[in-house]
């Protein structure tokens, strides 16, 4: 069971000895991290490109649910799991010469580690403890650079994640009154006790809380501060990755404690909401990381949407959506790297670096789904679980996700159209290729999905099948209780 806790342990411990390793060599202290995420991946891809048939299940120090912490590596955790490793490599520092470069690297490490347990973990206080952490690393990388807007940026995700936190928590101790248990596949033998108004408003208060990483309406206001003032490759890995996992978490309620009650109205709802407020903010920001932030909000909202369907459709949904908005988001984030002024003062950027205007021309249509790139299917995919559905909030969503499309097209081309406009100064922009490598092998990726759309497909139903099944995770992480409640007349 190494690849499930070793990718969590190893960048926990690294993230405590760079520092004074810094003191004796800088070179070691620099190739710690790139050396334990490796290591990471070594662990993790195997199982990820061939998957055993049952899932890894490792309960740590021998001591069974409900008692002990539980790692859970299914299909779609050792995914997010993979993407951790690959993502933190891909938006590595490695060009060093900061001065701050140790504890820079103590904290993308840390947060790697946090990352990874919020994949794996299946017990809810523990996935608690891991969402902590993360925020931690992410308060200390978002104010490294010591700038004011930084710093009063920090300081503003860090109230706004504060009380996320006491309500995610609160809502938490209020499901353990109600079931006296925080293991996910013990809530799944019996969601009873949490069908009625104290379970859903159990429910509410984590979906609030864990839902300011996830860019939840109302408590997403942070987000733009942050992403505009923290690095670029910072607001890659918050926006693009870390977002997905506090989604994770909801899914699993949702399919294991949730799913017959009214949490997934709850669950649509908020998330038209914030399609609205990312997409028509975005469509009125000024500058190139707001607008790509605000996208951000409005993509998050759609993800939450998708969840909201019934069954395993929304599940491959929500899945799908959301490795969409890993991939393109994270990669528009690298373009900010450069673009970080106003939209006008980027106007006749193509002029000095045409592959990455081509770079975000290509990920603006796959985000508004212009087929055959996968934003096309992903929408598709949504779209028709609304109209399934046939509830009128349903339907309110559908109408949401047409319009608001149509108000990103907007705002996309509109940049895309001053980034081709001929100017005889055009701006200085990205010195070499080599400064959106990552946004460039994220747009290798996108191509390569856009042609190998039919496996990529398949090998989703298979990690839906996994993850929708209720009694498929019960029985694998949880298999006394279950084959006791199976006896009983």
């Amino acid at each position: 069971m190494l690849p499930l806790i070793l990718p969590v342990v190893l960048p926990l411990l690294a993230a405590f000895l760079v520092m004074p390793l810094a003191r004796m060599s800088a070179l070691i202290a620099r190739a710690l991290g790139p050396i334990v995420l490796t290591t990471s991946l070594v662990l993790l891809l195997p199982c990820c490109l061939d998957p055993p048939a049952q899932p890894l299940v490792l309960a740590i120090g021998n001591f069974a649910p409900p008692l002990g912490i539980v790692f859970y590596g299914d299909r779609l955790a050792l995914l997010f799991a993979n993407a951790v490793a690959l993502f933190f490599l891909l938006f590595w520092d490695w060009r060093g010469g900061n001065p701050q470069q140790a504890r820079q690297d103590a904290l993308m490490l840390l947060l790697a580690a946090s990352a990874t347990g919020l994949a794996l973990s299946g017990d809810l206080f523990n996935l608690y403890v891991f969402y902590e952490l993360a925020a931690v690393a992410s308060f200390g990388l978002v104010s490294l650079s010591g700038t004011g807007p930084a710093l009063v940026a920090t300081v503003r995700y860090l109230l706004v994640s504060a009380f996320g936190s006491v309500l995610a928590l609160a809502g938490i101790a209020l499901l353990y009154l109600q079931t006296g248990t925080l293991n996910l596949a013990q809530l799944g033998i019996d969601p009873e006790p949490l069908q009625g108004p104290a379970g859903l408003l159990a429910f509410g208060l984590m979906v609030i809380g864990f839902g300011v990483k996830a860019e939840l309406f109302p408590l997403n206001y942070w987000v733009p501060e942050v992403y505009a003032s923290a690095p670029a490759r910072i607001s890659a890995l918050l926006a693009g990755l870390i977002s997905k996992l506090a989604v994770l978490i909801l899914l699993r309620l949702l399919v294991l404690v949730y799913g017959d009650t009214a949490a997934p109205q709850i669950l649509l709802f908020l998330g038209i909401l914030t399609i609205f407020f990312g997409e028509f903010s975005a469509w009125r920001a000024q500058d190139f990381p707001r607008m790509i932030a605000f996208s951000s909000i409005g993509q998050l909202g759609l993800v939450f949407i998708a969840f909201s369907l019934s069954g395993s459709w929304g599940v491959l949904a929500g899945i799908a959506v959301a490795l969409h908005h890993l991939l393109v988001k994270s990669a528009l984030f690298g373009l900010a790297h450069r673009w970080s002024g106003s939209l006008q003062a980027l106007t006749g950027s193509a002029q000095r670096t045409p592959l990455a205007a081509a770079l975000f021309v290509l990920f603006a249509l796959s985000l508004i789904g212009v087929p055959p790139l996968p934003g096309f299917w992903t929408k598709i995919l949504v779209l028709a679980g609304l109209a399934q559905e046939g509830s009128a909030l349903a339907f309110t969503g559908l109408g949401a996700i047409l319009l608001v499309t149509a108000v990103e097209a907007h705002y996309l081309f509109r940049f895309a159209l001053q980034l081709y406009e001929k100017v005889e100064n055009a701006p200085a922009g990205f010195r070499s290729f080599w400064e959106f490598l990552p946004s460039l092998l994220l747009g290798a990726a996108l191509l390569a999905v856009t042609l190998r759309i039919n496996p990529v497909a398949d090998r989703l139903r298979a990690i839906t099948q996994q993850a929708a099944d209720r009694s498929f995770y019960i029985t694998q992480v949880f298999p006394q209780a279950a084959a006791h409640r199976k006896d009983q007349p």
